[in-house]
């Protein structure tokens, strides 16, 4: 058994946020190593979950993720021969349970994983108050990304506004000691009994005003293990070929590990290292697969040190845009969302985001394209739409993407450079598989027509039995027309161009 110094605190909670898995944790290490007993808290926060659909599959993701660490917390207990060990959960406000648990508790400090976005600050700030005012004390560690936003800084001590210094920067700076598990289980022994009275479980979706969705249809697996399935799978040998496939929505490129990602069900710095290893033993796959885990840590710094991105873009110039507005504007950001624009690509992706709560990397940017410099919609309300549909939201990413496809964020793609929804769709779902899972009234038409069904000749429409306007919608904008007018709306910018730069498709 690991001896306590003599030094240690009586007692410390850990709450649990977005880390919500039992192994290489960092608050639990650093909490078990620093306290004789150790709870292990999470709150189903009513500032959160009170605004959202009753039926939200991230919610039903949270909840059987908790049951997962409840029971990882039970066996590290039985581990070391201490029964009744557990996962305390609370419904409320995060900001008053957590302080009147620690009360309850009688613990001298409180440790949790540091959450970046403005409202998790705020009410972290609040809790830390609270919990000064009693004498308790709240410890902060970095759990969520390799590098912390103050860790990597230019030359002149600022930070990365380029992605491409900053993951330079980022490699260079990457040691072993950055991606090193923290081995919870040597100091496990520590994890204290649930208190008495306290009768431990998770509630259910009902309990906590919620409705089953079909998650488990989606057969996505949530908590560690689910996490740990799909690690093996992607590590297996998909990895190495992430590079090749990574852009094609209708083969299984992707590692599907974003939800995980998000809600802490799986330990960054184990990604980073099966990433970093692998690179370094020649995969490009895996190289290219750290990318975007660094650009992960890029856009969490660039949201702890511009906080304004929230409601405002990156580059100021950016607001001075006038995007369409009143009814017409609203009936085309519906047709979007509902994936009625006429362009199938487009259409096929809005349909998975609606049914499934994902959408593949590659099509997030050809949606939010077309949202903005097609149909001339202010990136906000479709960055608003994927934040209420994505099983994976995640601020920081989900702002930093719609930024960089409208042009306003850090490290941008040019406002001239506007994605072609077609030749997108030829490119990237040449033989329309994806499209047809999607949009299975389009399934009879050729490989060739099926991305632009309105260039298609009248026998295929009528031997896929398709009647356009019918079963499937008209463009709802002409691309090339859009996007000259796109250019004209950008022109407020235009001076903020690199020079000698051309447009683009």
């Amino acid at each position: 058994m690991h001896k306590i110094p003599q030094t240690a605190l009586p007692a410390a909670l850990v709450w649990c946020r977005r880390d919500l898995r039992a192994a290489d944790h960092a608050a639990l290490y650093h909490a078990l190593r620093a306290a004789r007993q150790v709870w292990v808290a999470f709150v189903f926060d009513r500032d959160i979950l009170d605004p959202l659909p009753r039926a939200d599959r991230r919610v039903e993701f949270i909840r059987e993720s908790l049951v997962d660490l409840d029971e990882a917390l039970r066996a590290l207990g039985r581990a070391h021969g201490i029964q009744g060990v557990g996962l305390i959960v609370r419904h409320g406000r995060a900001q008053d349970e957590i302080p009147r648990l620690a009360a309850a508790l009688h613990v001298q400090a409180v440790y949790a994983n540091t959450d970046y976005e403005p409202a998790a600050v705020a009410r972290d700030a609040a809790v830390r108050g609270a919990l000064a005012g009693a004498g308790v004390a709240f410890h902060a560690s970095k759990d969520q990304v390799v590098v912390d936003t103050d860790e990597l800084l230019t030359g002149v001590g600022k930070p990365y506004g380029v992605f491409t210094p900053y993951k330079n920067a980022w490699l260079k700076k990457l040691e072993p000691f950055y991606v090193q598990a923290y081995p919870v289980e040597r100091h496990a022994a520590h994890l204290a009994p649930l208190p008495a009275g306290e009768a431990g479980g998770v509630p259910t979706l009902a309990d906590i005003g919620f409705e089953t969705t079909n998650l488990a249809a989606l057969k996505v697996q949530p908590g560690s293990a689910g996490a740990r399935a799909l690690v093996d799978d992607f590590s297996d040998e998909r990895i190495d070929r992430y590079d090749q496939t990574r852009d094609f929505p209708a083969v299984k490129g992707p590692s599907y590990l974003s939800v995980h990602l998000r809600f802490g069900t799986v330990s960054i710095r184990t990604l980073a290292r099966l990433a970093w290893d692998r690179m370094r033993a020649g995969s490009r796959g895996a190289e290219v697969w750290l990318s975007e885990l660094v650009w992960r840590d890029f856009y969490h710094q660039v949201l702890h040190h511009h906080p304004q991105v929230v409601e405002r873009s990156f580059k100021p110039d950016y607001d001075r845009i006038k995007w369409e507005h009143g009814k017409a504007a609203d009936a085309l950001f519906a047709a979007w969302c509902d994936g009625r624009t006429g362009y199938p690509l487009v259409d096929a992706a809005m349909h998975q985001i609606n049914q499934t709560g994902y959408m593949h990397n590659r099509l997030r940017m050809v949606v939010a394209s077309f949202l903005c410099k097609d149909l001339g919609i202010d990136w906000r309300r479709g960055e608003a739409w994927f934040a209420e549909k994505l099983i994976d939201f995640d601020l920081a990413a989900n702002n930093g993407g719609w930024q960089w496809a409208s042009s306003s964020g850090c490290d941008a793609q040019p406002y001239f450079r506007i994605f072609n929804p077609v030749s997108q769709s030829e490119k990237f779902d040449a033989h329309g598989k994806f499209i047809r899972r999607y949009l299975p009234q389009l399934a009879g038409l050729p490989d060739a027509a099926i991305h632009a069904p309105w260039l298609a000749k009248p026998l295929d429409l009528a031997s896929a039995g398709l009647q356009l306007g019918r079963d499937y919608p008209e463009p709802i904008v002409q691309h090339d027309l859009a996007r000259a007018k796109t250019l004209e709306r950008y022109a407020v910018v235009k001076a903020g161009a690199a020079p000698g730069a051309k447009p683009g498709r």
